[in-house]
């Protein structure tokens, strides 16, 4: 008889999987709308008023802007409201994902477009009104400059949540077993000692080897070590702060290391588990706004000033190739986590590493983004312990604060047959 558990530890049992900052990332959204909106009145009707063709044709342009701007502001205006909605089982938090995956596919028929723009000129050159167009690039350049800086929200957009953690610090053992490397090991995980031998170094078994920490104040631990395949892995998590004499005891006898303690950096680059992609696909639709913008006015100046009118549609091919890039960039991310792929590794081996350091066996494991930074699990376990329940095994995974929703399903051992 199997005991089933269904719980949404991270985010309460309202399966709400928002992103940390979406209220203001939405915020900044509609902020770059008002924005394009009004630069795109302005221009259509300047240019309607003062008879300016370009002036109304960079005005249409701009609409096109907001209208991407208008998917992701949708996207998060509709997840935010519905968030408790029932009918969503998994929560709002993949909606975000749903419009970066859009707008990934209007930057690439943006692409398109400029391309086949670019060859028509190639193959057939119209005259260029200078005094009219690279006053415009540089109109759009600007507010493209501005939308970027409303969309980073002083520093902390894009879905970059900071998130600190320390300075890996590598310590390499010499003895007569070969060449280990002794580190404490935190990224994205609670902080583990990781022994590592080099290519030409004999396999340690786990079972002989320990690390002894004595820090300043006389306290003692012992770590025990599982064997992860290519390297050692402690057991257990090395509380802080990470300054203390360790005792590495190998088969050829003791070594004794000194760590010190490393300020915390923090730092943007964002894992797939907590990026927000439809912040990002606003983030990317500017700055490629802005590139194309940087491209037209290289090409308009050097085609005014030395006759080289091709410049201006090969400014338009390297744009298309580097929005096309970015599109296919975004498209694969987001389409990734829309059909469930499991995008982080790392939280399904530690899940997994968890539940068998206990002596039990995991069945079957899936992991999978239901919103930024927010994770969820289903777990089949086969124990011997009679008396471990889900909850016991919950409460040994609650230590991963990026798993949000934890369906856990425990077995028999027998049953595993």
């Amino acid at each position: 008889m199997s005991e089933f558990e269904d719980t949404a530890f991270g985010a309460g049992q309202d399966h709400i999987f928002l992103g940390a900052a979406h209220e203001d990332n939405e915020h900044r959204t509609w902020m770059v709308i008002a924005l394009c909106s009004a630069m795109m009145v302005a221009e259509i009707v300047g240019g309607s008023l003062f008879g300016s063709l370009a002036l109304v044709a960079d005005g249409l342009h701009m609409s096109t802007h907001a209208g991407a701007m208008l998917i992701a502001a949708l996207a998060y205006t509709y997840a935010r409201r519905h968030a408790s909605d029932t009918r969503f089982v998994f929560g709002t938090g993949k909606l975000g994902d749903l419009a970066g995956f859009t707008s990934a596919i209007v930057l690439a028929m943006i692409a398109l477009l400029i391309a086949y723009e670019a060859v028509s000129r190639f193959l057939s050159p119209v005259p260029i009104h200078f005094g009219q167009a690279i006053p415009i690039a540089v109109l759009g350049l600007l507010v493209n400059l501005a939308s970027v800086w409303l969309l980073s929200g002083n520093h902390h957009g894009h879905g970059h949540g900071h998130e600190h953690g320390h300075v890996e610090e590598v310590h390499r053992i010499v003895g007569s077993a070969g060449v280990f490397a002794l580190s404490v090991f935190e990224d994205g995980v609670p902080p583990v000692f990781r022994i590592t031998p080099e290519k030409t170094s004999s396999k340690l078994n786990a079972d002989t080897v320990s690390v002894t920490t004595i820090r300043p104040d006389g306290a003692h631990q012992t770590f025990a070590f599982a064997d992860r395949g290519g390297y050692l892995e402690s057991k257990d998590d090395i509380p802080e702060p990470h300054a203390f004499r360790a005792i590495v005891r190998l088969p050829d006898g003791e070594h004794q290391i000194e760590f010190e303690e490393h300020g915390h950096d923090h730092d943007n680059a964002q894992t797939t588990a907590n990026r927000d992609h439809n912040i990002r696909s606003a983030y990317i639709h500017v700055i490629a706004d802005a590139a194309v913008s940087v491209l037209a006015i290289i090409g308009l100046l050097l085609a005014r000033t030395f006759g080289w009118v091709w410049m201006d549609p090969l400014a338009g091919v390297i744009g298309a190739l580097v929005i096309a890039n970015w599109s296919w960039g975004l498209m694969r991310d987001t389409g990734g986590i829309l059909l469930d792929m499991n995008l982080d590794r790392r939280m399904a081996e530690n899940v997994r590493h968890v539940i068998e350091d206990n002596g039990d066996t995991v069945l079957d494991l899936h992991v999978w983004r239901v919103g930024p930074g927010h994770m969820s699990a289903i777990v089949s376990v086969a124990t011997r312990e009679a008396q471990r329940s889900p909850g016991f095994y919950r409460a040994a995974l609650k230590r991963f604060k990026g798993l949000s929703h934890l369906t856990i399903e425990v077995n028999p051992a027998r049953a595993a047959a």
